[in-house]
């Protein structure tokens, strides 16, 4: 089974705020098939200050320092396929709230899954027309309203 591999990128926004881009790499088999690039999906601001203590967590178990997450850094953060996966879910599912108590409980949710929960609804939120959908159904699970 090939496994695949997770980039998130430290871009610059307007001042000195740092933003993330989180991306899924196509497999090497997928390379070649046209239509495989995943684009790429980009938090900022308080969705971003919110889940930095897991963002860091999981850094730190990819073994990258703390300091490594900062505006100077150039090359993006490769991570294995759990913890990309995770972290996807973060990013989908924070990233048009506003209310931080909502993001508080969304993060201490997805922290919670198991690894087949994890996977189920990442596939759910990436793949067919339905994707939208499942990002706020998996809002609506995990932080109510």
């Amino acid at each position: 089974m090939i496994s695949r591999q997770f980039e998130l990128k430290v871009f610059k926004r307007k001042g000195d705020e740092m933003g993330l881009a989180f991306s899924e790499q196509p497999s090497k088999s997928d390379k070649n098939v046209k239509g495989t690039n995943r684009k790429e999906i980009k938090i900022w601001g308080f969705p971003f200050k919110v889940m930095t203590e897991t963002l860091l967590k999981t850094l730190k178990r990819q073994g990258y320092r703390p300091t490594a997450l900062s505006l100077k850094r150039k090359d993006p953060f490769i991570l294995d396929e759990i913890s990309g996966v995770r972290l996807g879910l973060f990013f989908f599912a924070l990233k048009p709230l506003r209310k931080v108590s909502r993001m508080e409980d969304i993060i201490t949710g997805i922290d919670r899954m198991s690894d087949e929960e994890a996977y189920y609804w990442y596939a759910k939120c990436t793949n067919g027309s339905n994707s939208q959908r499942s990002r706020k159904a998996l809002r609506i699970l995990l932080a109510g309203e």
